[in-house]
């Protein structure tokens, strides 16, 4: 049995050692700041919260990981309910990354400081309410005359634990392809939908001069997220059901997985980019027009939109045998030691539902619509119709699936992070590799 306050003096070392990756941690260009606020402290320094006026207000502190134009979306969101809600002043404290989040957060805790609302990568869900910490949100919802019914299915699978609620969806993404028409069109290539098909486009698109590639087939950042879309795709999970294992290693599917890539990789149809800045390298990649067909987060439609010069459309990640992604991006959830429970309550309601809340910060930033509502909406309707590639991020999301979700994830995130790098970087036997990483990670779930 794992101890469950062990969280609060673990994770820190844990959460160091990870990369960026939006199966743990944000993804480039999605949450990361293009600027960082002046206010901001060192990571393992919780910024403090202003001081909110003495007003006799009801005040709710609420961390979020939102930098650069989201955090200036998500004050809009905050000023928007403080001036309608003449009762509450909500403080809203960006605290950098979702892993700085976290580690604070969980310095916070302990010392009996935390907020009263926290954004959560939503990863690190069931890595906080193991540890009793969160709020479970069912009578919240029904005193509002509420269920789990209004929210969009896709973006679920991380809420609950152990029969509880205990965070809600709000800067949601997923994984999805990016496709560089003109370049397929120059070629008489069709978008690929399977993966026999990706290898063809990949390969196709390759140019080389003088020993030199000069533009890839693929690329994908350096993250656990692709691979672990892949291991869906190819019909595996991630975690075995029963959570006492991994459920690719040993069966095939992970071998196929990274043969798939390797082979891919050696043809020069798939640039693996460094671990550092890889999100970065490979966007600006896809700008220029060096790659045909980008694996990345949904969350950069808009600013691939405003900036490319050629044909640009988004698709649904190939299949092998079966569509699968996993989700991505950051939930809400309340602390259970939220001062003031009634008005936490009212800001995560506005927030996720009334018009001038969440649909509005979803309109401004691009993320997915994590509502039913949202969805039937004419603002999203007009938006989708003036831009259909944030359409395809949505409809993908019939095929969301999320094996990921365990207590024991950042532990064995990082593990799976030293295995790629075997894998990719270092050209070690990709057998070989995962039945190590196998091995260490049923040492990690057995505690």
């Amino acid at each position: 049995m794992r101890n469950k306050l062990s969280i609060m003096v673990t994770v820190p070392v844990v959460l160091s050692l990870l990369a960026g990756c939006s199966g743990g941690t944000p993804q480039a260009n999605e949450t990361k700041p293009a600027s960082t606020p002046a206010s901001t402290q060192k990571p393992a320094e919780a910024a403090k919260a202003p001081e909110p006026a003495k007003t006799g207000k009801a005040t709710v502190q609420f961390w979020h990981s939102l930098g650069g134009k989201n955090l200036e979306y998500m004050d809009g969101l905050i000023k928007r309910f403080n001036e309608s809600h003449k009762d509450i002043e909500v403080v809203g404290t960006y605290q950098g990354s979702y892993d700085e989040t976290v580690t604070k957060l969980q310095q916070a805790i302990a010392a009996k400081k935390g907020p009263d609302i926290t954004m959560l990568e939503r990863a690190y869900v069931e890595f906080f309410a193991d540890a009793d910490v969160l709020e479970d949100l069912t009578p919240h919802l029904k005193s509002s005359n509420l269920s789990e019914d209004i929210f969009v299915p896709g973006f679920m699978g991380h809420s609950t634990f152990n029969k509880k609620l205990v965070s809600l969806p709000l800067n949601r993404s997923t994984p999805i392809m990016h496709v560089n028409k003109t370049l397929l069109d120059e070629k008489g290539l069709a978008i690929p939908t399977t993966w026999d098909e990706l290898q063809k486009v990949s390969e196709a698109l390759v140019v080389k001069e003088n020993g030199q590639y000069k533009r890839y087939g693929m690329t994908m950042p350096y993250d656990t997220w692709y691979p672990i879309a892949m291991i869906s795709q190819a019909g595996g999970k991630f975690f075995s059901d029963d959570k006492k294992t991994v459920g690719f290693a040993d069966n095939g599917v992970g071998l196929r997985v990274f043969k798939f890539l390797k082979d891919l990789q050696s043809s020069g149809a798939l640039y693996y980019p460094p671990a550092k800045d890889s999100g970065e390298i490979t966007n600006q990649m896809f700008i220029d027009g060096k790659v045909g067909v980008f694996y990345q987060s949904t969350g950069n439609i808009g600013s691939f939109s405003g900036i490319v010069k050629f044909n640009y459309v988004t698709a649904f990640l190939p299949k092998d045998k079966a569509f699968a992604n996993p989700t991505g991006g950051a939930n809400v959830a309340m602390l259970s030691s939220a001062a003031d429970k009634k008005a936490a309550w009212e800001f995560m309601r506005w927030m996720e539902t009334d018009p001038q809340g969440g649909l509005q910060f979803i309109m401004q930033s691009g993320y997915l619509p994590f509502t039913k509502a949202m969805v039937e909406s004419k603002e999203i309707k007009d938006l989708w119709a003036k831009e259909p590639n944030r359409k395809t991020a949505y409809d993908q999301l019939q095929y969301a699936v999320d094996t990921n979700k365990s207590v024991a994830w950042p532990e064995v995130n990082k593990e799976f992070l030293s295995a790629t790098e075997a894998i990719m970087y270092d050209s070690k036997d990709i057998q070989t590799t995962l039945s190590t990483f196998k091995k260490e990670t049923d040492r990690i779930l057995s505690k």
